[in-house]
């Protein structure tokens, strides 16, 4: 068993569901303190953040992930106990075997490696860990980044470790992501008898039509590195439960995923507009997720996508699709942000796992981009 697939089950075997670390940053802090890394521990909210760093140069290369997983599911569907990391088929299973506690331990034993090889190495290494990453995000890597903007640090190279690979490990790096603006819409009617609809006011007839033009609004056309902006209803809500009442109200959830060819002021200004020409009487609140954001090619696609071929013989796509990422926040202090990891087949299924034969490729990767960043 090597140190990678060792380290990758006992965080596996730590339950940490989301907030809950279950002590998992502090087996990172066990690993890297020997290095010399300063430890910071910041709790917010009830979640567990850990930011550590060795050095105090530029240029600054720093690992980040979660440590907290989401629910297992029905227990009863796991062929085995999901905090209980089992070997079969090739295969390592657990919750958060993808997503993303192999990419952590890779991380840290290619940091181990590579400080042993390059005791003097330039500039700084750091570690980026939460356990509020798969909630909803408000106490973990964003205070972290808060933190460190407020005492002037940046940070100019940042490898996220989500499983990003779709067939084979290394054939696809995200050089960015989406946006994320989400909407509640509550449409008021009048409530009555359904048999007299002229004593009432139906908001689900009224809302109809809006819908169904925000259904067929062509946002934006993207561009060549993001995919059209899209919108999607995810709930809607509306009636008392009876057949014989018209509701009074309707409540509608939805959610853009927006390119950088759109700004979140200007879909809420389209939405409104919508709404307002269909003399709808309604409240909406906004929650903007994240900004979209890009990182060129340059010197951190280049390193990653070198070692990717280097160690896998994998020509590494560069894409931005998928969802949101904590990228998002460290994009803040940091230029140049990717997101690389194992296949993502897996994540947040029942009978999660990776390939045995991926963890050391992805430990050799890791330890490559640092090679060509600091060496």
């Amino acid at each position: 068993m090597t140190d990678t697939l060792a380290l990758a089950r006992e965080l596996i075997a730590r339950r940490s569901i989301t907030p809950e670390d279950g002590g998992c940053q502090e087996l990172l802090a066990e690993r890297l303190r020997p290095l010399g890394f300063q430890l910071e521990a910041l709790a917010s909210g009830g979640v567990t953040n850990l930011w550590a760093r060795r050095g105090t140069a530029s240029p600054v290369v720093c690992f980040a992930g979660h440590t907290d997983v989401v629910p297992t599911g029905p227990l009863d569907r796991w062929l085995s106990d999901p905090f209980a990391p089992t070997e079969r088929d090739g295969k390592l299973f657990g919750r958060g075997a993808a997503d993303m506690k192999t990419s952590l331990a890779a991380i840290v034993v290619a940091i181990e490696g590579f400080v042993a090889a390059h005791p003097s190495h330039r500039g700084s290494i750091a570690v980026l860990a939460t356990s509020d990453e798969e909630g909803v995000a408000t106490d973990g890597t964003v205070k972290v980044i808060d933190r460190l903007e407020a005492r002037g640090e940046h940070i100019d190279y940042c490898v996220v470790g989500e499983p990003t690979s779709v067939d084979r490990l290394g054939d696809m790096i995200k050089n960015g992501r989406r946006g994320s603006l989400s909407g509640r819409l509550l449409v008021r009617g009048v409530q009555g008898h359904i048999a007299y609809p002229h004593l009432s006011r139906n908001p689900i007839h009224e809302l109809a039509p809006a819908l169904a033009e925000l259904a067929r609004t062509v946002w934006d056309n993207g561009n060549e590195s993001f995919p059209p902006t899209t919108w999607q209803v995810s709930n809607l809500h509306g009636g008392t439960g009876a057949t014989n009442v018209i509701p009074g109200e309707l409540e509608m959830l939805f959610n853009f995923r927006f390119s950088t060819a759109s700004t979140a002021d200007g879909l809420r200004s389209r939405v409104r507009e919508v709404l307002d020409r269909h003399r709808l009487e309604y409240e909406l609140e906004w929650t903007l997720g994240g900004e979209p954001f890009l990182t060129p090619r340059g010197d951190l696609v280049e390193a990653v996508a070198g070692a990717i071929k280097e160690v896998t013989g994998v020509a590494a796509e560069v894409s931005t699709t998928g969802g949101t990422s904590d990228g998002r926040f460290i994009r803040r202090i940091c230029p140049q942000v990717i997101e690389f990891g194992p296949v993502n087949t897996s994540i947040h299924k029942l009978n999660e796992h990776v390939e045995l034969a991926a963890v050391e490729p992805l430990r050799r990767i890791y330890q490559r981009v640092l090679e060509k960043l600091l060496a």
